[in-house]
């Protein structure tokens, strides 16, 4: 069986109460990106439970950063929430597929599984496809008032400014 993992998204957030409603919408938004809508509640249940364990264990004086994770690998959508620096054990949500994996020293991996519906694999999963392109109104004032093109003037300041010395810099 293919484990390989053909999308995956992430979020950074402080590891305080605020974090746990945010994993969820976001599990929720990218499930529902994903053509994925079966799952959502499920997904958002499961990220809202990881999210509620790690911010349960860290310390609310000093809680830094959880990054939650959703990716669809093999035939399964999988949520992980990595732990902010060192902290205790965080409890494991109930659920058949879930866990928690040591990633190094005090810091933690909680996982929860779901399988994919009818027997989807990641690679059939319709993923939407992404590019950067301007707003609507970027556009429009991108075709108003074109940039002039100083390109070599602009690259010039720019080497200008990174062979001069880093102290000079600060001298001024």
């Amino acid at each position: 069986m293919n484990n390989r993992t053909e999308q995956m998204d992430d979020l950074q957030l402080v590891a305080l109460p605020t974090a746990v409603g945010c994993t969820e919408m976001f599990v929720r938004f990218s499930a529902t990106e994903w053509n994925l809508r079966p799952m959502r509640d499920a997904a958002a249940q499961a990220g809202r439970a990881l999210a509620e364990a790690v911010v349960g264990a860290a310390d609310p004086g000093n809680p830094g950063m959880l990054t939650a994770r959703i990716r669809v690998a093999g035939p399964d959508l999988v949520i992980e929430i990595e732990t902010p620096r060192v902290l205790r054990v965080p409890a494991i949500p109930h659920g058949p597929r879930v866990g928690v994996t040591e990633v190094g020293a005090g810091r933690y991996l909680l996982w929860a599984s779901l399988p994919l519906p009818g027997g989807m694999s990641a690679s059939s999963v319709p993923l939407p496809r992404r590019q950067r392109r301007p707003s609507p109104a970027a556009a429009i004032e991108a075709a108003r008032d074109p940039l002039p093109d100083d390109g070599d003037d602009v690259m010039q300041r720019i080497l200008f400014g990174l062979a001069k010395n880093p102290q000079d810099r600060h001298r001024r």
